[in-house]
């Protein structure tokens, strides 16, 4: 009998800041946990998933949700931005309204730019 191979699929290359900045994450998430006194299963049932995933996000694998990772951050009271509720909220709304002055999409130009001097 012939065994079908299955092709795995295309490992994304991510940029080596990407990478640094997850593992930080995942770090300062490890250690607020670890720090509140919190176990993985603690924080897996409070954010509504599995300890494996508790697990990646610590580890810094860049596969995880950001959803999920924003989610465990803020379970064990580690703040992503240094600014309080209200100033984070205002922060939001200044982007959102930022957001609508901008154009819908972006577009590259289809006109041939002609350089040959």
């Amino acid at each position: 009998m012939e065994q079908a191979t299955m092709a795995k699929p295309a490992q994304r290359s991510y940029s080596r800041y990407a990478r640094e900045a997850a593992e930080l994450l995942g770090l300062a998430i490890r250690n607020a946990r670890i720090e509140r006194d919190l176990t993985v299963a603690d924080v897996a049932e409070r954010a509504g998933t599995s300890r494996g995933l508790v697990h990646r996000i610590e580890k810094g694998e860049m596969g995880s949700s950001i959803g999920a990772a924003f989610e465990v951050a803020a379970i064990v009271g580690l703040r992503l931005f240094e600014a309080e509720p209200t100033t984070l909220t205002r922060h939001l709304s200044m982007e959102r309204d930022k957001l609508t002055l901008l154009p819908q999409s972006v577009r590259t130009g289809t006109t041939k730019v002609k350089d040959d001097f």
